[in-house]
């Protein structure tokens, strides 16, 4: 590059940058096994999505600052990310990570399920329509139009219906556009509300429920959608969720003032918030209605499908 005084001046490459980051546990697994490949799938200012290359289930890394969202598969850094591009070479495992001049390296694990303890389930109504309320208030909304998978996904958790949830989770995976498909997002939301309140609550019907659409969400996500949202369904499958999400479940059960805590789950991503949201609300919805199903508290070998 030459300055306005004819002075020549040469590009200084950056310097090797080391940062000390703090992991989930979900991805605790790929980040303490040896070292493999990876590569850069999408890189923004406040993160970085690595894809490990393996043949097993999907394996998406995410590299976050302290201003972004926690994901269920990130390391939160302290540090500002250096510039790199998709497509980009890296490494992962051995307890860090390398992408070109950039290494992380894992000093603290948190978990990414959130904690709830013992639930009334009377006390789900109310708050159900206080989340309504915020989610109406809201300019935000679902990306997908209400109706179709949507709605069929909601009553068949309300009925406790495995052929209408399975069937409807085939219809939404992989639907809408982005890096995190809406139909993704709002199965995401109604796998957590389900397994988390159902066993907060003992309705086990729930978590029957909950443990049939995870199998199927899982067995079939790598093929559906893409390797980002194909993880946080992996994730999801397990219970595990975006810190926000976590904080409006938590919400939903008494334990975080809620109002707050709706509104910036509503501003995540451009829709990724509000079909969250969405699906939380419809696991709330289904975890009362089958608290209140004789079958659930019966013999749990003749569920009705």
């Amino acid at each position: 590059m030459t300055l306005g005084t004819g002075t020549r001046v040469r590009h200084r490459l950056p310097a090797h940058v080391e940062a000390f980051g703090a992991a989930s546990t979900a991805i605790r697994a790929a980040l303490e096994s040896p070292r493999r490949p990876a590569r850069v799938l999408a890189a923004f200012p406040l993160g970085v999505y690595l894809e490990i290359r393996t043949e097993t289930e999907p394996s998406v890394v995410a590299i976050v600052t302290g201003e972004a969202t926690r994901l269920p598969n990130a390391v939160v850094v302290g540090e500002p990310l250096p510039p790199v591009s998709a497509g980009d070479e890296a490494m992962v495992g051995d307890g860090r990570i390398d992408v070109g001049r950039f290494t992380v390296r894992v000093r603290r694990w948190w978990d990414p399920s959130p904690v709830l303890g013992r639930l009334d389930v009377k006390a789900l109504p109310s708050a159900g329509a206080r989340f309504d309320d915020v989610c109406r208030a809201s300019a935000r909304r679902p990306g997908l139009e209400q109706g179709g998978a949507g709605a069929l996904l909601a009553e068949g958790c309300r009925r406790g219906s495995l052929v209408m949830t399975l069937t409807a989770a085939e219809q939404l995976m992989g639907l809408g556009p982005g890096l995190t498909p809406s139909g993704d997002d709002m199965l995401a939301g109604v796998l957590v509300a389900l397994r988390h309140l159902g066993r907060a609550t003992g309705t086990g019907r729930a978590v029957w429920l909950a443990d049939w659409l995870a199998a199927t969400v899982a067995f079939d996500a790598r093929t559906r959608t893409t390797p980002i949202s194909a993880t946080l369904l992996h994730c999801a499958a397990r219970g595990e969720t975006c810190a926000d999400a976590a904080t409006a479940l938590q919400a939903l059960a008494g334990r975080r003032p809620l109002e707050p805590a709706v509104h910036r789950l509503l501003h995540l991503g451009h829709t990724s918030g509000a079909d969250l949201a969405w699906g939380l609300r419809t696991g709330l919805s289904a975890v009362v209605a089958l608290s209140g199903d004789a079958r659930a508290r019966g013999d749990h070998m003749r569920h009705d499908v």
